[in-house]
């Protein structure tokens, strides 16, 4: 575990406290939930620009065409 020094900006550091005692979890819980959640946001935008880039239209189209042509279920409409 690591420990690192954080300025925060009073409102900021309020609503931190405020949602922590809400959720009945620490200030530390709740920081480390959300930075844990806008790193899996940035490496999943990462990954999908990766995957992007290798996009072949060619293929995608191809795959298309195995695709039945049938309309969806009631519960799909």
């Amino acid at each position: 575990m690591s420990t690192i020094s954080l300025r925060l900006p009073e409102s900021l550091h309020k609503k931190a406290r405020e949602l922590a005692k809400k959720e009945n979890i620490s200030i530390n819980q709740l920081v480390s939930s959300a930075l844990a959640e806008k790193i899996s946001a940035l490496l999943t935008e990462e990954y999908i620009d990766k995957r992007a880039k290798r996009a072949n239209k060619k293929r995608f189209k191809e795959a298309l065409k195995k695709v039945p042509n049938a309309e969806p279920d009631e519960y799909d409409k």
